[in-house]
């Protein structure tokens, strides 16, 4: 999967090790960096597990739009798909199978 990011700083933050484990922590890094690496190797999202530990999801509410995965209980790791237009279903649902572009937004404690 093709991934961007939100802005130029998260994205040297995302692309060193020693600069993850300086803004998160060294555990939180590591699940950051395992996160990645399912994402970057998936071709479209639908291929990102749904299940424990990485247990993709939509957000709803004022999140609605956008996906999250899971790091260290309780943060997330907040992206959205990086089309114009996002591919859509019939019932107007994100069709996850044609998604093969996200944004990485944030991560964050949102509960």
């Amino acid at each position: 999967m093709d991934i961007a990011f939100r802005g130029r700083k998260l994205e040297k933050v995302f692309n060193r090790a020693d600069a993850l484990q300086k803004a998160y922590g060294a555990r939180m890094a590591r699940v950051i960096m395992t996160r990645m690496a399912v994402l970057r190797a998936a071709r479209s999202l639908v291929l990102v597990p749904t299940t424990p530990p990485e247990r993709r999801h939509q957000l709803v509410g004022d999140r609605d739009e956008q996906f999250a995965v899971d790091l260290v209980h309780p943060h997330r790791l907040v992206f959205e798909a990086n089309h114009e237009p996002v591919p859509r279903k019939d019932d107007g649902g994100i069709n996850t199978e044609q998604v093969t572009a996200i944004t990485i937004l944030d991560v964050v404690d949102y509960h």
